[in-house]
């Protein structure tokens, strides 16, 4: 009880209950308290909190770390273990059973705003073989190839398993995710950081170590994302493995793979024209009426190329603009498209 408080030097005037509220004096029984409901303002004026949408930190989940100046570290709380950083350290204890979104101080006195890491978040911190697709060219191909709930998706190239935690995600509980890797050290990487981000193996997913050239091609699929050196010596494996208007997606590096793809999926015949693309992320800094773009930027990473199988024994339609002269010169010595001779 607070020294300010009045009841402290002046008792109440009638019997009190053990809540310190006035008894009810009248012999009937007192109608009980009607509680906040979901979404209605609690006595903080907040809503109050639904106790199944309270779902608190438990051992052996992921948590991120952020102090004020945006700097962040994923931890794994385990009980009795202490996370030290530079500023001193952080009992994992006095953050397990506590909601999301709470702030902990470590010894030195720096707050640390602690959250459940986002899927980016994991993503650019996990332990790398290959380079990870980066979270905005993962979400352009989840876009651009439209995966879908329930679809089947063939992934070549598993990496380190950023782009595969993507595609599970994305297909859900009634879909499936086929992906190969050629090396068996990048399949393990991969294989550990997916089950780390799901908490154990995933029923709907299929590593197999091997070339997905060698993969049956039925039954068919309905997206195929090639994440390699050579996607192009994949595209006549895509066209029988894909459904009619199913998508082809290749995530390539440099504009001698752009170029070589492209030109390959065209001369085939028998997908539609393909579209290349790359995506750049530019921030901004909002602080009162300074408002402007940041000094840094993420800029190039990659390439993708998106196309759609056609129906078996049918062409794409002819292009209706002319390529640029010399486009396909005496110089250029890759595919070419159906009639293309210069």
């Amino acid at each position: 009880m607070s020294p300010t408080d009045p009841s402290a030097e002046h008792p109440p005037a009638c019997p009190s209950d053990a809540a310190g509220e006035p008894a009810d004096l009248s012999g009937e029984p007192a109608a009980p308290a009607e509680a906040a409901r979901p979404g209605e303002p609690g006595e903080s004026g907040e809503p109050a909190e639904d106790a199944a949408d309270a779902r608190p930190l438990l051992a052996g989940e992921q948590v991120r770390l952020e102090d004020h100046k945006g700097r962040k570290h994923l931890i794994t709380l385990e009980p009795g273990k202490t996370f030290h950083t530079h500023r001193g350290g952080i009992a994992l204890d006095d953050l397990i059973g506590q909601p999301e979104g709470v702030v902990v101080k470590s010894t030195g006195g720096v707050p640390y705003l602690a959250l459940r890491p986002l899927l980016s978040d994991y993503v650019l911190s996990m332990p790398r073989g290959a380079a990870v697709v980066y979270p905005k060219d993962t979400a352009q191909i989840l876009v651009a190839a439209d995966v879908f709930p329930g679809a089947h998706v063939v992934e070549a190239g598993a990496g380190s398993g950023s782009l595969t935690c993507a595609l599970l995600r994305a297909v859900g509980p009634a879909g499936r995710v086929s992906s190969y890797e050629r090396r068996d050290d990048f399949a393990a990487i991969a294989r550990r950081n997916v089950e780390r981000f799901f908490g154990g193996p995933q029923p709907t997913w299929d590593l197999t170590v091997g070339d997905v050239v060698s993969a049956p091609t039925r039954p068919r699929v309905d997206r195929v994302v090639l994440d390699m050196l050579a996607p192009w010596e994949c595209v006549d494996w895509a066209a029988e493995a894909l459904v009619p208007g199913g998508v082809l997606c290749c995530y390539v590096a440099t504009t001698t793979q752009l170029a070589r793809t492209v030109e390959t999926a065209r001369a085939h015949g028998g997908f539609t024209e393909p579209q290349a693309s790359e995506t750049l992320v530019r921030t901004w800094h909002v602080e009162g009426l300074a408002v402007r773009p940041d000094h840094r930027m993420i800029g190039h990473t990659g390439f993708l190329v998106t196309t759609r199988r056609l129906a078996p024994g049918v062409s794409a339609p002819g292009r209706r603009r002319r390529p640029a002269p010399g486009a396909y010169g005496e110089n250029y010595d890759g595919p070419r498209p159906a009639g293309q001779v210069d």
